[in-house]
């Protein structure tokens, strides 16, 4: 009940009607109109209108219009009128409330969680080298601070862990297509403000992120989209571009993004749309699709479980016939179920040795329907007739899926599964093209000054899809600027700061990611969390909403996988999914696993593993060109940039070369992992081994691999560590062919330096001298290049062990500085060749340890070489993890040979 008291006086039986105007001459005024229809104005001061209510802080905005404004202090009047300040404005504003929606600010930016992000942010800033870095970390500060206190946004949701139900609308579209999970998780996004998708590699993220941004088009809201990953976001526009839509798409988040978009702004499509179901009819297409959907993933899951079974018999079979197995006849008369199978194979081994008892005969006879136990009666009969039922089981449960699988595919013929997706499919992205071509035409022309200031409204309109880094979303749009939604890719790798400022700028969010795949390397700070889940040292922003919001969490994993071959996903499948993927690929006989693992040995330098390269090189030089590749070409990773700078210097120049960290989100036909790590101590200290066998390091490069994977490892590396390289190893053991597991394709003479070596290095043992040295490195070279000497084509050449290197290089016939005559006076060589007659020295062959990567022994090598080189005489270093040494010892001694001498 409103009342109005002008100069004192009641006038509210009077007033048929009221507004609050404001005069540049007169101020501000209450004008109102009585029953006689007699208009009056008299100064608001002198007026007092009830209910009122006095805002200190006040968020205000047009009904209609993205953009919230901050008002220093309102009076709100009857909740008709509100009478606004503006921050840095002295003249009051007056807003009808039929237009505007007003509220008072919320406590979340002086929240224990706001506080925190903004310590956080902070203390990067303070951090961060000048340059870009810094710029950077100072940007996220600023935006920090510009976000509004809203109760609206899902950072309030997100500060003070409460997740709002969300109505379902009427009825949701799939232009983009869709499986049962993506059905489940586009369901979930418009079900709460605040939504999880967790996509595991190759299940369809970019296409789910597509159906939620056409039902939020459909809608006609507006949505960023946001990653720290460029490449994510450049997915979702070139699918977007490819089907009619990329006109909606402002491509923000950098000046240089900016700049570029608006220097070539897309056009809208002129063109009729085809004609459009209704949206109930969509639906309709959508009901009878959903059961073939189930029926479409049994049938995937079916294929796998009988693939399994069927590795399984084989290895059974096998087993038999190793140990002779003689089983009993066939078992089909008793019509046993699989469970019935593997009750009567546990109840045989209860039965052990024992007779078989009257106790026993009705025990067979009610649950097995076994009337004769004359089979059963001896020991001996009935361990064959166990062996007899384990294939059985094997055999019953083939049969039985593979009747199932039947049905699955008969159902999905009879409704024309394919068909019924597509014409969903179809009709649902004529639908949406149709409600976009209807919607009001935008004429504001925007560039990249005006279109946050003033015509930000007009520009969501026009665009209502933004995309962005998650670093630069606040400064893409207008001040205050509150969208419907914000989709999170590459939330696993998404920092908390940044990827909050998505939330502070969104009604709604949905995160998406995986956080089985590698997660984001955060700065060290020691700030304490004002609860664990808000802790950005410990959590992505995909971890940390999970641990935030728990079971109020709309929460969906996409279960259905369309990249790997099904023997490669089944590894991640089966150690990371708890076998909750449906590998949609199917397995044609082809040979999608292999390892090579190297030879025993101490072959990792400073994160480098030449021999790993060696074994590999070994391995595709036998196979010939690679086979079976559609165009995504061959990839190496490792867990260290030195290993890849060193596989960019030996490997085939078609091999893509990253860090696995760097791969995350790409793919290629074939992946080749080198897992670097050799047994010494450092690399075997838990440091180093949790590093490379991180579960997340292991998925992210197993499922990089569309038609094979390799592991290149070393042996009994792992085993120890009971890891997650350890199972990969066995299962690739388990699983691939022999022929595609090779072991020590490559073998150094210098292995022998290690307890265990290859047994083709033992005839090379026997001939090992001590006397040739005290280091059996040393011994390994002299009895090689004696060898390589013995031959009738070197009769010509000596060898000497540990020669000075002032007497192979004179000092007086070189132009040495002072530091490298020193050198020389203490220095020597390991092995010097020279021809016999007249002592002339030839060449040099050093033997280089593991010492030799330090710095200080570095630089004497070069002096070494230095020196050599100007006396002309040449050097051959053996790295004692390289491989090929009695080659190399050939080759350089084969440069004086004679020909004529051996002849």
């Amino acid at each position: 009940m409103v009342s109005i008291h002008v100069g004192g006086e009641d006038k509210t039986a009077e007033i048929a009607s009221w507004s609050i105007r404001h005069d540049q001459s007169d101020g501000l005024q209450l004008e109102y109109e009585c029953s006689k229809k007699r208009k009056h104005r008299h100064p608001l001061a002198d007026c007092r209108i009830a209910p009122v209510r006095e805002l200190d802080e006040a968020l205000l905005v047009r009904h209609g219009s993205a953009v919230v404004k901050s008002i220093a202090k309102a009076t709100i009047y009857a909740e008709r009128f509100a009478v606004g300040f503006y921050p840095g404005r002295g003249q009051p504003y007056v807003h009808k409330l039929d237009n505007f929606d007003i509220a008072a600010p919320t406590g979340m930016k002086q929240s224990p969680v706001f506080r925190y992000l903004l310590d956080v942010a902070t203390a990067r800033q303070d951090r961060a080298e000048p340059g870009s870095d810094r710029s950077i970390k100072e940007n996220v500060v600023r935006q920090l601070e510009k976000l509004l206190p809203s109760a609206d946004t899902a950072l309030h949701a997100y500060c003070t862990a409460s997740n709002a139900e969300r109505a379902a609308g009427k009825g949701l579209i799939y232009p983009f297509g869709v499986n049962e999970s993506q059905l489940a998780a586009v369901e979930q996004a418009f079900a709460a403000q605040v939504s999880v998708i967790e996509g595991p590699p190759g299940t369809g993220k970019t296409q789910t992120i597509l159906n939620i941004i056409a039902n939020i088009l459909l809608r006609g809201q507006t949505v960023a989209v946001l990653s720290n990953n460029n490449a994510a976001v450049e997915n979702v526009y070139e699918k977007l571009e490819k089907n009619g839509l990329g006109h909606l798409v402002a491509k923000l988040g950098s000046r240089e993004n900016r700049d570029g978009f608006f220097a070539g702004l897309p056009s809208r499509p002129s063109d009729e749309p085809e004609p459009a179901p209704t949206l109930g009819e969509i639906q309709g297409l959508l009901a009878d699709l959903k059961q073939h959907l189930r029926d479409h993933n049994r049938t995937a899951q079916l294929q796998v479980e009988i693939d399994e079974l069927s590795v399984e018999r084989d290895y059974l079979r096998q087993w038999q016939a190793d140990n002779a197995v003689q089983a009993a006849a066939s078992l089909d008369k008793y019509g046993l179920s699989p469970r019935q199978i593997a009750d009567l194979m546990a109840y045989l081994a209860h039965l052990g040795e024992q007779r078989i008892r009257l106790m026993d005969r009705i025990e067979l006879l009610l649950r097995f329907r076994i009337f004769r136990a004359k089979p059963f009666d001896r020991a001996d009969a009935r361990l064959s007739v166990f062996h007899a039922l384990q294939m059985h089981y094997y055999d019953k449960a083939l049969q039985n899926k593979q009747a199932e699988l039947r049905a699955c595919r008969a159902s999905l013929a009879r409704g024309d599964f394919a068909a019924s997706l597509e014409r969903l499919k179809t009709a649902s992205m004529r639908h949406l093209k149709r409600h976009l071509h209807g919607a009001p035409q935008v004429s504001a022309d925007f560039d990249a000054q005006n279109y946050r200031r003033q015509h930000f409204d007009e520009f969501l309109r026009r665009f209502p899809i933004l995309g962005s880094g998650t670093h630069s979303i606040v400064n893409s749009i207008a001040q205050g600027a509150l969208l419907d939604y914000a989709i999170v890719d590459e939330a696993s790798l998404q920092d908390i700061v940044p990827g909050v400022l998505a939330l502070g700028c969104a009604k709604n969010v949905v995160i998406v990611g995986d956080n089985r795949q590698l997660a984001h390397i955060p700065a060290m700070l020691g700030l304490p969390a004002p609860a664990e889940a808000y802790d950005c040292e410990r959590y992505s922003l995909l971890d940390s909403c999970i641990g935030v919001f728990g079971r109020s969490l709309r929460r969906t994993l996409l279960k259905e996988h369309y990249r790997c071959h099904p023997r490669i996903i089944q590894f991640c499948n089966q150690q990371f999914y708890d076998n909750a993927l449906v590998p949609m690929t199917q397995d044609k006989g082809e040979e999608p696993l292999r390892l090579v693992v190297t030879a025993k040995g101490n072959h990792a330098r400073e994160n480098t593993n030449r021999r790993e390269l060696d074994s590999l090189l070994k391995v595709l030089e036998d196979e010939g060109d690679p086979v079976g590749l559609d165009g995504d070409g061959r990839g190496f990773i490792a867990p260290f940039r030195a290993q890849v700078d060193l596989a960019g210097k030996n490997l085939p120049a078609d091999f893509v070369k990253d860090t696995v960290h760097k791969f995350q989100g790409r793919e290629c036909d074939e992946i080749v992992f080198s897992t670097v790590l050799d047994k010494k101590r450092r690399n075997q200290a838990r440091q180093r081994l949790d590093f490379v066998d991180d579960p997340r390091m292991i998925n992210v490069a197993v499922s990089r691999a569309k038609h094979r994977f390799t592991l290149v490892t070393g042996d009994e590396v792992f085993a120890a560590n009971h890891g997650h390289i350890a199972a990969l190893m066995r299962y690739v053991a388990y699983y691939a062919r022999d022929e595609q597991i090779v072991r020590a394709p490559v073998v150094s003479a210098f292995d022998l330096l290690y307890r265990e070596y290859d047994q083709s290095l033992a005839r090379l043992n026997a001939r090992l001298s001590s006397a040739d040295s005290r280091y059996k490195s040393e011994q390994i070279v002299a009895q090689l290049l004696r060898e390589a000497l013995s031959g009738a084509s070197c009769r010509a050449l000596m060898c000497h062990h540990q020669v000075k290197l002032d007497q192979l290089a004179s000092p007086g016939n070189l132009a040495l500085t002072q530091r490298e005559r020193a050198f020389m006076a203490r220095a020597s060589c390991d092995f010097a060749i020279y021809f016999k007659v007249g002592k002339t020295p030839l060449g040099v062959v050093e033997v280089d340890g593991g010492s030799h990567d330090h710095p200080d022994q570095a630089a004497r090598d070069a002096m070494k070489n230095g020196i050599l080189a100007k006396s002309g005489i040449e050097i051959l270093r053996l790295r004692t993890v390289e491989s090929g040494i009695e080659e190399k010892i050939a080759a350089f001694v084969a440069r004086w040979a004679s020909p004529a001498l051996g002849s």
